[in-house]
């Protein structure tokens, strides 16, 4: 197939868990760049996510990818630990506290917790179910959930630091994720989860087209009702601008996507590839 050739979603074997974890690791490495012989001041930073720095980011990044070890290693531990949590926000503040406060022990940290989730992932069953902190999920959705979160977050640290993060392929795995979480947005907002499909058209960074004609679910489909669906509701554009709306990290007003359809435009306004609360809507620019 063709750099220019549509892979369309349902068509293709998914990767692998190695194949998913050399990814990861590879998103990872991309970020621990950007901050790897940062001075001591540019830790501390601002960055989107107000109140959080630059040091607050990683370390969100180094104790949830140390959670996602236990979960995979230790899960009844893992599911105490969890079910022992009664207030979110403090446990959120705990998180952060967590791990080193100067930002190279952090960076480190987070090394150690990233080498620690993989011995787990790669020694695990890949049918096995994992709890989380929401539903529990499958090995391989755990694995494209961390890179989006190392994605997302990198963004942020390369936001802060007036710098980019460069887009890859390995954007494929997190516009795949955003579009199989359609349903989340409705639901964390306590919204009916609309039936209407969209269709999905992206162009990767090496100008490869992403196809996603799905129902709700995500899964391809041909059905006339679907085609007649996605021939008015549908998004088309560049894959970075589609994962940082649905990472709620730019407002689709603030991007090239062309939305059609209202359907559409309300998965874009409300959309979110993570669990959790909504929290703040994306500052327009």
């Amino acid at each position: 197939m063709s750099p220019q050739e549509t892979q369309r979603s349902g068509a293709r074997p998914g990767p692998s868990v190695d194949e998913l974890l050399d990814d990861l690791d590879a998103e990872r490495a991309a970020v621990m760049a950007l901050v790897r012989e940062l001075p001591r001041a540019s830790w501390t930073l601002p960055t989107r996510a107000e109140p959080w720095t630059v040091r607050d980011q990683i370390a969100h990044l180094a104790w949830f990818d140390g959670a996602f070890a236990r979960a995979v290693s230790t899960p009844a531990e893992f599911e105490a630990e969890r079910d022992a949590i009664t207030d979110v926000a403090d446990f959120m503040d705990r998180t952060l506290r967590e791990v080193p406060e100067v930002g190279p022990a952090a960076l480190a940290s987070w090394q150690d917790a990233a080498r620690a989730f993989d011995r787990a992932a790669r020694a695990c069953d890949p049918s096995a179910r994992l709890p989380w902190y929401g539903p529990s999920m499958s090995l391989r959705s755990a694995i494209t959930s961390r890179m989006m979160e190392t994605w997302a977050h990198g963004t942020d640290v390369a936001d802060a630091l007036d710098a980019r993060l460069a887009p890859s392929e390995r954007l494929r795995h997190v516009a795949d994720l955003a579009v199989r979480a359609r349903p989340q947005g409705y639901r964390v907002r306590g919204l009916p989860v609309s039936e209407t499909p969209v269709l999905v058209t992206l162009t990767g960074p090496s100008g490869t087209a992403w196809t996603w004609a799905p129902g709700v679910s995500g899964v391809a489909s041909q059905t006339s009702s679907v085609r007649n669906a996605t021939q008015t509701n549908s998004v088309v554009g560049d894959a970075e601008e589609f994962c940082l709306v649905l990472a709620r990290r730019r407002h689709v007003d603030d991007t090239a996507l062309e939305v059609s359809g209202d359907a559409a435009r309300e998965w874009m306004e409300i959309g979110q590839a993570f669990a959790g609360t909504p929290g703040k809507d994306p500052v327009r620019t």
